[in-house]
């Protein structure tokens, strides 16, 4: 049985690749082909300039690690694509000439944490919709303003990010 969970994955040595938008793009439709064949449940995210967070739920019929894996090699494999037309110079920061690959987008192990509870969903959710305006970022002035988070979802009721379910459903089950 899988469990609603807290995912965070981090760019390689903290980039700030993810400031433009077009990679973020890649991050959403990777997010929502995730959806769409039924691997996962998004209830909440944020694409903030070097790291994502995440809380979803992994279909029951899939492990945790192959959609994690799959959702991270996807995502690295169209960055580099991206860089080696649009920004060759910067693909070479990636670059790492390992064994099993010659570029590396994400840090190795992300995060993974269960959520067993409500309270702890909502405690993530929370956290995750501040981070645009938390800390050093100031990416906006209200955390429902910032484009790429599921914060306008649940305070503005956006349609824009038609993957993701409400976490009151979920909890529900």
């Amino acid at each position: 049985m899988q469990y609603i969970s807290f995912f965070t994955a981090t760019i390689l040595n903290w980039k700030h690749l993810l400031l433009d938008d077009r990679y973020k793009d890649i991050i959403i439709s990777s997010m929502k082909f995730l959806v769409d064949e039924k691997r996962t449940a998004i209830y909440a995210f944020v694409i903030m300039p070097n790291h994502i967070h995440l809380v979803w739920k992994i279909a029951n019929n899939c492990k945790k690690e192959d959609v994690q894996r799959d959702f991270l090699k996807y995502t690295a494999q169209k960055m580099k694509l991206k860089l080696k037309d649009e920004n060759p110079e910067k693909l070479k920061s990636f670059y790492v000439g390992a064994k099993d690959r010659k570029y590396q987008f994400w840090e190795r192990n992300p995060l993974t944490s269960r959520l067993p509870s409500e309270e702890l969903i909502v405690q993530k959710i929370n956290y995750i919709h501040a981070n645009p305006i938390r800390g050093k970022w100031n990416l906006c002035k209200e955390f429902t303003d910032y484009k790429y988070s599921s914060a306008s979802f649940y305070y503005s009721e956006s349609k824009e990010w038609d993957f993701l379910t409400h976490y009151a459903d979920a909890v529900d089950e």
